[in-house]
């Protein structure tokens, strides 16, 4: 009994001692790099088994060859310990190093203005900790990625505006300096028809105006307009009835097809969905070639929501183009001139009205011509559109 006590009070005594100078060396490396905390708190164990075995050996006067089979089992498993610790150690090390390098890569997109790639993480083998850091940290770079593509896409968009729509206002002005010269030297002697040119040319000017505060309007944050329920069913028709001299004098002709029965009833401003549809039935008419067909149709989808599709017979429109259709400023050629008065702003406000009736505006190359697409969400309450 009294070699057991003091046996258990070597044991005690000796991983006690052990474990005080584990405690100080892990104080003493708490500023130092992970892989040496964690090799000491992993052969900390390991050395104080050691210890207490090699002290109660030679305490029970052990044979040599007893001993020696001892010390190798304690010799194997303190390499066996420290192979698997190195190991770790050196997994998560890499793994650490791995997750600083992603954390200054993103500290440096961020701060810089130079174009994030959008990378794909690299196959890392860590702990289920750190391996889902790596993946947080990769999908972050993603997402600041396409954030910083939006911004671009953005900024160029507002420069091509700018540009575009200093051109447009130069050719006007021009005109009218030139008019009002003329007129104060005396040397137009055809007043009438010079007035009426200062008419229609501030007639023009006046539609690039009021198509830059409407985009203006519907993509900013200002008060919008009251919304009710509103029958798209009627606003086609009344912009198929509207756009009917129109499309005569370009020879075209207009068809529509709306469901019987269905008002397709929405919850949004009669007067932005009115100006929106006009703004893509007045495109569709502008490019469709002569004794060709614009058609207006509208439909309830499966899941109920409503779409109303405009199909005109331009030809189509080229695939690197048609991400750009709704751009504000882009126009299918690459002139700047027309007859038409507008600035390329007709599908940029279409765009912006129907996402701020939170719906989705599409196009897509058909047969013979292009087809836009405008889906609004049916109104929850069951009630019938005024």
């Amino acid at each position: 009994m009294r070699d057991l006590l003091i046996i258990f009070g070597l044991t005690v005594a000796s991983c006690g001692v052990v474990g005080l100078v584990g405690l100080a060396l892990l104080h003493l490396a708490r500023y130092r790099s992970l892989a040496q905390q964690l090799t000491i708190a992993t052969l900390l164990p390991v050395v104080a088994v050691a210890t207490t075995v090699l002290i109660n050996v030679r305490l029970m006067f052990l044979s040599t060859h007893d001993s020696l089979v001892i010390l190798c089992a304690l010799l194997a498993s303190l390499l066996l310990a420290a192979l698997g610790g190195w190991l770790v150690v050196r997994r998560i090390s890499r793994a650490s190093r791995r997750v600083g390098a992603g954390l200054h890569e993103l500290v440096s997109d961020s701060t810089s203005g130079a174009q994030v790639a959008a990378t794909a993480p690299q196959a890392v083998a860590a702990p289920r900790e750190l391996a889902q850091v790596l993946e947080d940290l990769a999908e972050t770079r993603r997402t600041l990625a396409e954030s910083r593509a939006r911004e671009r896409a953005a900024e160029q968009s507002r420069q091509e505006l700018v540009s575009f729509m200093s051109h447009d206002l130069r050719t006007p002005l021009a005109g009218l300096r030139a008019l009002s010269e003329g007129l104060e030297d005396g040397v137009i002697t055809d007043v009438p028809r010079a007035m009426s040119q200062l008419r229609a040319t501030i007639a023009r000017m006046s539609v690039l105006v009021d198509d830059l505060f409407a985009l203006s309007r519907v993509r900013g944050a200002g008060e919008s307009k009251p919304q009710t329920m509103v029958s798209l069913a009627e606003l086609v028709i009344d912009v198929a009835s509207e756009s009917a001299a129109s499309a005569g004098t370009q020879g075209v002709r207009l068809e529509v097809d709306l469901p019987d029965g269905d008002r397709l009833a929405v919850l949004g401003s009669s007067d932005d969905l009115a100006r929106a549809l006009t703004n893509l039935t007045t495109n569709a008419i502008r490019h469709s070639d002569p004794r060709r067909v614009v058609r207006l149709e509208g439909r309830r989808t499966n899941d109920g929501q409503i779409r109303i599709g405009v199909i005109d017979s331009c030809g189509g429109i080229p695939d690197a183009s048609l991400s750009r259709v709704f751009d504000a400023g882009w126009r299918g050629t690459t002139s700047r001139t027309g007859d038409d008065g507008g600035a390329g702003l007709g599908l940029a406000i279409a765009r912006g009205v129907v996402e701020s009736h939170a719906g989705e505006i599409s196009v897509r190359n058909v047969e013979g011509g292009c087809r836009f697409d405008v889906t609004l969400p049916a109104p929850r309450p069951a009630s019938h559109a005024t």
